[in-house]
């Protein structure tokens, strides 16, 4: 039977500097659950956290029983830990302004009539335009710098992968447009009458905006920083989905903190006679067991057991984080 080699405690004593941690996995692993647990530990351990949801559909207000929508809300029970369900219709409708006042400006600029009501339509019905602004949102968290600690629950793995993905597709994108801008501009020079030099409001956004992409890249790439963990369970099509995406994280560069087992039944509470049905789980489980020991050794740092009762207000994030955050090994 394989065993953890670096547990999470231990993982976190290697990395003291670590500052921003996301849960992910396929929906319905358990990731608010041990994004609340991990906020609670960093809390209960003195450094001043933010517990965040970047998952369009949030549950981190019904993990702890408070409302946290909309808003940075201390976590009653918990010191130093603060959580926030982004409003994702607040963050696109802010989206959408910006982009259109951005649009004006360049349509004026490049002297050009048309409204800019058109363009911002086709840009913002983009299915990707959500991600975006939630992007936008993530890192404006991180860049204002006002924790110790981040702990982000994101939404399912396929979105996580494009959320965090979308500083090296930026990046790319902006790279594209600094080159034709600077083509633009050099056309234009030669065509103008006068050889003064024009101050050029777009290049200064594109410049901007990828000193600022660059910079969210560092922060996700940064390994003493930065840890992905992601949250499956004993069964064939979430272990499906994280080795998919973790070969995916590793050649952008995310570093991967390692692999949590979630819900895993306790041999011990089974009793004497446990039903048929009970025994045919504990060994499915056991038989996914040895396939994640399998594909994932030496990046398992936790299991939890599943628990009699859902896992929802403080105490039982205490009770969850006593197994997540094991001194053994």
């Amino acid at each position: 039977m394989s065993q953890i080699t670096t547990s999470t405690r231990q993982f976190l004593e290697q990395h003291k500097g670590l500052k921003y941690v996301f849960f992910g996995g396929k929906g319905g692993v358990g990731k608010t659950v041990l994004a609340g647990t991990a906020g609670l530990h960093f809390g209960e351990s003195g450094r001043r956290t933010l517990l965040a949801s970047t998952n369009p559909v949030h549950s981190l207000s019904g993990l702890l029983g408070q409302d946290v929508f909309g808003r940075h809300a201390p976590v009653e029970g918990v010191p130093n830990l603060w959580a926030y369900e982004i409003d994702t219709r607040e963050t696109i409708e802010r989206s959408k302004r910006e982009i259109k006042d951005k649009i004006q400006w360049f349509l004026k600029f490049a002297e050009i009539s048309t409204r800019a009501d058109e363009f911002v339509e086709s840009a913002t019905m983009n299915p990707a335009f959500e991600e975006s602004a939630m992007f936008e949102n993530m890192i404006d968290l991180m860049f204002k710098n006002e924790y110790d600690a981040y702990v982000f629950d994101t939404a399912p793995t396929a979105n996580a992968r494009r959320l965090l993905g979308m500083s090296k597709v930026y990046s790319l994108w902006v790279n594209k447009m600094v080159k034709s801008r600077q083509e633009a501009q050099s056309l234009r020079q030669l065509l103008s009458f006068t050889k003064k030099k024009e101050q050029d409001p777009l290049m200064d956004y594109l410049l901007n905006f990828r000193e600022r992409m660059e910079h969210a890249r560092l922060l996700l790439t940064d390994p003493q920083q930065t840890a992905f963990f992601f949250a499956t369970l004993p069964e064939a099509l979430p272990i499906a989905v994280i080795t998919r995406f973790i070969t995916w994280f590793h050649e952008f560069g995310i570093p991967v903190g390692g692999v949590v087992v979630n819900m895993v039944i306790d041999k011990r509470q089974l009793g004497a006679h446990p039903p048929d049905f009970v025994l045919n789980r504990v060994q499915m489980q056991d038989e996914h067991m040895q396939t994640i020991w399998e594909k994932f050794d030496g990046q398992v740092r936790a299991i939890v057991p599943l628990f009699e009762t859902e896992v929802r207000g403080v105490e039982m994030l205490r009770r969850t984080a006593r197994a997540l955050f094991s001194a053994e090994s």
